[in-house]
């Protein structure tokens, strides 16, 4: 019964796994039909990122490694960011990534920082900092030009 619900091709590539009794159901496009991102090992999408080059006009050709390069590249980034920002979620004790984990994450970052240095990310606030000439001594001595005994400026 199985040996006629396939096709002859998937008899022949079959035929090295054993009986051609014991196909599958389906036919032979689980095996051909691999997309460019799943035979590189990608998440991200290789055709649509090639459609998208070849459709901005960034150049006049765009050759096949083109995108899979590209493809790679975008998703070691975002696995980057991703991987900082859980981090700083989980530092503030939250399960949840919002933009403010992720602006944490790049700005802490010294190579992600000078990539994205230009860049603004909606809700996400300020890093804080506090400039040193607005922090006294750390020593525990009084601030310059005030006096320890209380006495008030003479005009």
């Amino acid at each position: 019964v199985l040996k006629h619900s396939c096709s002859r091709d998937s008899v022949r590539i079959f035929s090295h796994l054993g009986d051609p009794d014991l196909l599958p159901l389906f036919s032979l496009p689980f095996l051909t039909d691999k997309s460019r991102s799943f035979r590189a090992g990608l998440t991200f999408p290789v055709g649509r990122l090639h459609r998208q080059l070849r459709e901005g006009q960034y150049a006049s050709r765009v050759g096949v490694g083109a995108p899979v390069y590209l493809a790679a590249v975008l998703e070691y980034l975002t696995a980057e960011i991703l991987e900082l920002a859980g981090n700083a979620s989980r530092d503030n004790k939250r399960v949840r990534i919002v933009p403010r984990h992720i602006m944490l994450a790049i700005r802490n970052d010294e190579e992600l920082n000078r990539l994205l240095a230009h860049v603004t990310i909606s809700s996400a606030g300020v890093i804080p900092n506090i400039h040193n000439s607005l922090v006294g001594p750390l020593d525990g001595a009084a601030p310059k030009g005030k006096k320890g005994d209380g006495e008030s400026q003479a005009f």
